[in-house]
């Protein structure tokens, strides 16, 4: 008669949760997605000479991409030895993994950048963001965050002192579109406007991937983890975005910038509240003390990191409940969080096919925006419960494989 060894016995999990796997985490993916669809799909603004904010910009612009960016950070971790250090010649195999799913992703980007559409496509900037976190990969959580609270409070300083010089370069190194295969043709302003003067500045962002690493350095799957996530997260995003109002309308700093701009009229309170892009951060530090959405300051960089932690943590709470309870609850979120390349890409080409077209008869924007979640959750929802992949995922997997030296050819040991 042979005794079961303990060591082995797999632990209760939900739904079929796999052990190990944390489902929360690809919520938090979901999540990210579709709050990035939202971005993209329904009005951030109203449609009034004041530009009044809509609750959608309110509640998504710039946190919504940086949810995903952290999120990338913290997969990088669970996929090269979660909060165990890997021997160089597994850190090696990892990097050489990780390098070449950022080249298929990328190839996916500049692919996207040829479509004619009025969103800004993350993929390349996410592409090089994985390739510099690649000298970071075999670090503990102690020096994560060293590193990344130096680039938080580092990296908008040394942006805003760069940016000027690059912008006013004959001609300026700056894209104003998406990265395509034809910007491969002009390097440094493709280069330029990847790090530091485009949509998604990788040189500020490394800060969430910095972020995202050291979250997922941390042991996930022990109880009072996910609880300081939500709460860390929450007063350090409060905090921060207190502090940036404060700066901008009680310390002056907004009428300090009203002169710098000198366009009278100009409804900067609002666009300070949902989407900085798009006005030239110079002449006046008091740049740097605003908390505006993509503006890529230090206290923007706060605030979102704060507001992903946070979400992380509840997500992975909301997965302890479905153990719990024996209920797969976040099965819609995590199905999409799955296989959000393909979804993401997908819904960029479907956007574009309506650009400076009208809308099918009796469409609206809200009606748009609701049939592309639900297909993307539903969708999501049927290759998880089939057990595939998305088909770009298939590929990134296959290339991480390979660059690992773990990819097998069918029907041979």
């Amino acid at each position: 008669m042979t005794s079961r060894n303990p060591a082995r016995a797999p632990r209760k999990t939900a739904a079929g949760q796999a052990p190990g796997r944390l489902y929360g985490i690809d919520a938090a993916r979901g999540i990210a997605l579709l709050g990035m669809m939202a971005t993209h799909l329904l009005p951030t603004f109203e449609s009034n000479a004041s530009l009044t904010p809509t609750w959608i910009g309110l509640a998504f612009s710039g946190r919504a991409a940086a949810l995903f960016a952290v999120l990338a950070g913290v997969g990088l971790a669970l996929s090269t030895g979660k909060n165990r250090p890997l021997a160089a010649g597994e850190l090696s195999a990892a990097r050489r993994g990780v390098a070449l799913r950022a080249l298929v992703i990328a190839a996916v980007g500049l692919s996207l950048g040829g479509l004619t559409v009025n969103l800004a496509v993350i993929l390349v900037h996410y592409a090089v963001l994985f390739l510099c976190i690649l000298p970071f990969l075999g670090m503990g959580l102690k020096q994560l965050c060293g590193w990344a609270a130096g680039w938080i409070f580092g990296s908008p300083v040394l942006a805003y002192l760069l940016r000027p010089w690059l912008l006013t370069a004959e001609p300026p190194l700056q894209l104003g579109h998406n990265p395509g295969w034809e910007d491969l043709a002009t390097p440094a302003r493709l280069v330029a406007d990847v790090f530091l003067t485009g949509y998604y500045p990788v040189f500020q962002w490394m800060s969430y991937l910095l972020v995202g690493l050291a979250i997922g350095r941390l042991v996930l799957s022990k109880a009072l983890v996910p609880v300081a996530l939500l709460a860390g997260g929450t007063v350090v995003a409060i905090a921060a975005k207190v502090l940036g109002v404060t700066a901008m309308e009680d310390w002056g700093g907004r009428a300090a910038l009203e002169k710098v701009l000198n366009a009278p009229g100009y409804p900067l309170d609002s666009v300070l509240q949902v989407n900085l892009t798009g006005i030239r951060q110079e002449g006046s530090w008091w740049w740097l003390a605003s908390a505006a959405p993509h503006s890529g300051t230090t206290l923007d960089l706060l605030h979102t990191s704060g507001v992903a932690a946070a979400v992380i943590g509840a997500c992975l709470l909301l997965g302890r409940l479905a153990e719990w309870v024996d209920l797969d609850l976040l099965l819609p979120l995590r199905g999409a969080g799955a296989m959000t390349l393909t979804l993401y890409t997908v819904h960029v080409w479907v956007v574009s096919g309506f650009y400076l077209k009208p809308l099918p008869a009796g469409w609206t924007e809200d009606g748009m925006y609701f049939a592309q979640a639900a297909t993307a959750v539903v969708v999501g929802m049927a290759f998880v419960l089939l057990k595939w992949r998305g088909p770009l995922e298939w590929v990134g997997h296959a290339a991480s494989q390979l660059g690992r030296g773990q990819l097998k050819l069918r029907g041979r040991s």
